[in-house]
């Protein structure tokens, strides 16, 4: 395990709903990130192919006509575009957290998919819970999804936006013992008057989130870009919405502090820090909520990690005297029939 190294976050626009382009850039993306000496990468939410902004500005009557392309266009788990993610990993000997909208048959999931550097499939989970107009685009993830692999970078965590107000499965992510947790967010330029969805709350979530689970945060954030705002807004209304820009990506040390200087909201590229695991270690000593500072008499979590299949398949174990029951009825039924 390497105690020291850089890492990168993605604050950049997807090229929206076309994989094919978004692979392009990304490829990009990771090879500079290498170049630049980082041994892991992060995407935002839904960066593959691009973040459905069209449900917070229509009714789903409306947006239906979007349905088809964005579903053709989602990340499928061993596809082909799967596969060359997992081939840019390996090419550039680097980590990459990919935030996506993963396809499986004829649902959508709001996916995060961890590469190792040898382009390795580390973890696949889904939101547990998509948000308010989300519902209508994705379903659910499982108590499997709640995970926390170690690695050759150390114990690294996933969660996708608002997870990080859910106090509960925070608690449970860092009962795992994180040491480097991924905060992937879509961007922060929808709905300009409403503060709970905007930058400042935000951020200071993924903040939060450090200081409380004495862990690296590495937030990317997504970017509206001019062309996405151009395909989905199509009245004043609609332009009163949404908003080009609202990238807020950065990386949060363990006692909370931010590491590197962001970007302009509008601007694309990469943000960098050196993360020190050792450092983990004087954050803890002040407030482990899962060790020294936790109160386990007083309140605990229950956590259920099983998957939970839809259709399980049941096949019954024959007795020795279920078996003799059902031959002696065959042959009562032979001898009425002879």
């Amino acid at each position: 395990m390497s105690s020291t190294f850089k890492a990168a976050v993605v604050q950049a626009a997807p090229a929206f709903m076309d994989l094919d382009a978004c692979l392009d850039k990304a490829s990009g993306l990771i090879e500079a990130a290498a170049r630049a000496g980082a041994r892991i990468v992060a995407f935002s939410e839904c960066w593959f192919p691009g973040y459905p902004w069209w449900i917070w500005l229509s009714a789903t009557a409306d947006n239906i006509k979007y349905f088809q392309r964005y579903h053709e266009n989602s990340l499928v788990v061993g596809g082909d575009a799967f596969n060359r993610l997992a081939e840019a990993a390996r090419d550039n000997g680097i980590f990459v957290s990919a935030g996506a909208s993963e396809r499986d048959h004829g649902s959508l999931y709001i996916a995060q998919f961890l590469f190792d550097d040898k382009g390795e499939l580390v973890q696949a989970r889904r939101k547990l819970k998509p948000t308010h107009m989300e519902r209508t685009v994705y379903g659910d993830g499982d108590g499997s999804h709640i995970a926390v692999p170690d690695t050759a970078l150390g114990r690294i965590g996933q969660l996708c936006c608002w997870e990080h107000i859910q106090p509960l499965t925070k608690y449970a992510m860092f009962s795992m013992h994180e040491q480097i947790h991924i905060a992937a967010w879509p961007s922060f330029s929808c709905y300009p008057q409403a503060y709970s969805l905007g930058a400042q709350a935000n951020t200071a979530v993924s903040q939060v989130y450090a200081m409380e689970g004495q862990c690296y945060v590495l937030a990317p954030c997504g970017v509206v870009s001019q062309q996405m705002h151009d395909t989905l807004v199509e009245n004043d209304r609609q332009a009163q919405l949404l908003k080009v820009g609202g990238g807020f990506a950065q990386i949060y040390a363990p006692d909370g502090s931010p590491m590197c200087d962001g970007l302009a909201p509008a601007e694309e590229g990469l943000l960098y820090a050196e993360i020190d695991l050792g450092a983990i270690a004087v954050a803890k000593s002040f407030a482990d909520p899962v060790g020294h500072y936790s109160r386990p008499d007083v309140t605990r979590l229950l956590l259920n990690r099983c998957p939970q299949p839809k259709v399980e398949v049941f096949t019954p174990e024959l007795t020795e005297e279920v078996a003799a029951a059902a031959g002696a009825d065959d042959e009562d039924e032979r001898a009425v029939m002879q």
